[in-house]
């Protein structure tokens, strides 16, 4: 484990006593506002807590993990922490449950406030901001207190940490390559959520299976949150698009529903597959099909990786597990078309 900073070295840094180190943070009135400011900033910047704090940390288990994941209103990470807190309750552990809303500075926060919590471990889905920033010093802070992390879903291979996902890029490739064995020969895919590890693997699966068949790959990102119903439809007219992929369930959904109003017809016009194997696609009308990434399963093994870990069950080198994706086929595709 790596040395905590202590206060001394705070005050060292700082050329001031230890006591006004103290006091600073501590808010105290007896401290002039631009020390605290100076003293703060510099605890942050070389991740200081107090010493009582970090001892605890060394020798204590509290039976708490952390999770922070970048949503609760996608279906995904909603299935995610079903399989999460179920597993750790059935294990004996209690849940920490934090929401970074994508944002880098609101992980900032949760990742330190799971530290302060004294958590075993923490489970993480980075932000968007994270991955497209690739500022990451944060998520390397709790290894120096003998936290262990496991990454599920979005991964940042520049973190030493357990990993569970499934293979995006080949589920992605499977994927267009049932479209096209359906009879679609314009199949384009539909990408709205930009800067995430997840949406770049299943953009390469994608652009492979496109370039296997001989046909010319079209990425488009799009955004539903603004009025773009009229680029919508010419988008699918200039393309003569007959079949969609898309890197997410509300993409999914808000997809059908444009297709839909454009005048054309699910499947018969335009087939759609999506990812997430949630309950809006699945009541969707037509229903969607849909790659089930196994979200819950993913949760189940993050929390057994992290216990594992934190019993010195597993080797001192981090694990990756890839879980095996299947597509759930409903009305929103044809047939594939079998060779004989």
């Amino acid at each position: 484990m790596k040395q905590h900073m202590t206060l001394k070295d705070l005050a060292r840094e700082l050329g001031i006593s230890p006591s006004t180190v103290s006091k600073a943070l501590n808010d105290s009135p007896e401290i002039s506002a631009k020390t605290k400011k100076k003293v703060r900033e510099l605890a942050d910047l070389l991740q200081y807590y107090p010493n009582s704090f970090a001892q605890g940390l060394k020798y204590k288990r509290t039976k708490t993990l952390g999770v922070i994941v970048p949503a609760i209103l996608s279906n995904f990470f909603s299935m995610v922490l079903d399989g999460i807190e179920e597993k750790a309750s059935e294990l004996g552990y209690r849940i920490i449950i934090c929401i970074s809303k994508e944002s880098l500075e609101k992980e900032k926060l949760a990742i330190d406030m799971l530290i302060k919590s004294q958590v075993d471990g923490i489970l993480l889905s980075p932000s968007k901001e994270t991955q497209a920033s690739l500022n990451i010093k944060h998520l390397q802070a709790p290894k120096n207190y003998g936290i262990p992390i496991v990454m599920f879903d979005r991964l940042i291979k520049e973190i030493e940490a357990d990993k569970i996902s499934i293979n995006d890029c080949l589920e992605a490739e499977l994927a267009t390559m049932e479209l096209i064995k359906s009879g679609c020969r314009n199949v384009v895919y539909f990408s709205g959520m930009a800067t995430t590890s997840v949406n770049e693997e299943r953009k390469q699966g994608y652009k492979k299976a496109m370039e296997n068949s001989s046909a010319t790959a079209r990425i488009i990102e799009i955004d539903f949150s603004k009025d773009e119903g009229e680029k919508f439809k010419s988008i699918l007219e200039e393309n003569s698009i007959d079949g969609i992929l898309t890197s997410d369930e509300l993409t999914t959904v808000q997809t059908a529903r444009n297709v839909l109003t454009c005048g054309y017809k699910i499947p018969k016009d335009i087939s759609i597959i999506g990812f997430t194997n949630g309950k809006m696609g699945e009541n969707f009308m037509p229903s969607l099909t849909t790659v089930d990434q196994k979200a819950k399963e993913q949760g189940e093994i993050a929390v057994q990786t992290l216990i594992d870990r934190l019993e010195d069950k597993l080797p001192l080198e981090s694990i990756e597990f890839i879980l095996k994706a299947e597509i759930i086929h409903r009305e929103s595709t044809k047939n594939a078309m079998i060779p004989i």
